[in-house]
């Protein structure tokens, strides 16, 4: 079975995840943006979600986590919690 490890902010609003991407690709690191900004509690990680296979997390998520290319940030991608910025961090 593959299994990702990934990053994510989670946020309330599409503004406001445009605004933090924007923010990451002008120079500002995820992991600070994800502490300061994410309503998830793994924002106190810089949004560390660890390691997961295909299933673990919601369907829009977790077609991201599996098609998107490594270390590049995704994004917004809604959910029913929210609107997320996600970065896949390794595949196998």
């Amino acid at each position: 079975m593959p299994l990702a490890t990934a990053r994510h902010i989670l946020v309330s609003t599409e503004a406001q995840a445009n605004e933090l991407k924007t923010a990451i690709q002008n120079g500002a690191r995820f992991a600070d943006l994800a502490q300061q900004h994410s309503s998830c509690p793994s924002g106190r990680q810089g949004g560390d979600l660890g390691s997961f296979g295909p299933g673990e997390m919601v369907p829009e998520f977790d077609t991201v986590v599996f098609s998107a290319p490594v270390n590049e940030v995704q994004g917004p991608v809604r959910t029913q919690f929210g609107y997320h910025l996600i970065e896949v961090t390794s595949r196998a």
